[in-house]
C-alpha cells in the first residue's frame, strides 16, 4: 500500500510531500488504535488499487465516510478495479450508518473528476483547504 502512496504523490506532482513513515503508516493502520480502515483491490496476490478512509464527524450531517485516497496503480486503469472499490466504499457506507462520503480531488485531474461525476457528486468550489503543520504548531 506504501509503494501506491508513492505513486500517488507522484501522480500529483508532490512526492516530497509524503513524510509518514512505513512504521508510522501501519500502526495508524494496523495498531491498537488504528484511526483509518482500507479496501484493497488485489489481483494475483499483488496489491494494484486501494480505497482508505476514517470516519469524520459533521456538526450538520453527523458520522461520515471521508474517503482519503482511492488509487489503482496506473498500469491497472481501466480495469474496474475503481468501481469495485467504490461499491465497497458505497456498501461500508450503508453498513455502518454514515450520512454519506465525502472526499477531496485535484482540480486538475480531470480522469478522477469525470469518474466521480459517473456517480452524480456534487462539487464544491467554495470552500477552501487549510491546514498546519505540526512544525508550524510548535512555533506557538
Amino acid at each position: 500500500m506504501m509503494e501506491l502512496v508513492h505513486e500517488l504523490a507522484l501522480f500529483e506532482k508532490a512526492p516530497e510531500q509524503v513524510t509518514v513513515t512505513l512504521q508510522e503508516f501501519e500502526d495508524a493502520g494496523f495498531g491498537p488504535k488504528p484511526v483509518w480502515k482500507a479496501f484493497v483491490a488485489e489481483v494475483d496476490g499483488r496489491i494494484l488499487g486501494f480505497a482508505i478512509y476514517y470516519v469524520r464527524y459533521s456538526t450538520w450531517k453527523g458520522c461520515r465516510m471521508y474517503l482519503e485516497d482511492l488509487v489503482v496503480t496506473e498500469e491497472s486503469r481501466g480495469m474496474g478495479l475503481g468501481k469495485l472499490l467504490f461499491a465497497r466504499l458505497f456498501e461500508e457506507v450503508k453498513e455502518q450508518g454514515f450520512s454519506g462520503m465525502v472526499w477531496q480531488v485535484l482540480d486538475w485531474n480531470e480522469p478522477a473528476i469525470n469518474f466521480y461525476k459517473k456517480y452524480n457528486a456534487e462539487f464544491d468550489a467554495g470552500w477552501i483547504n487549510v491546514s498546519v503543520s505540526k512544525e508550524q504548531i510548535e512555533g506557538f
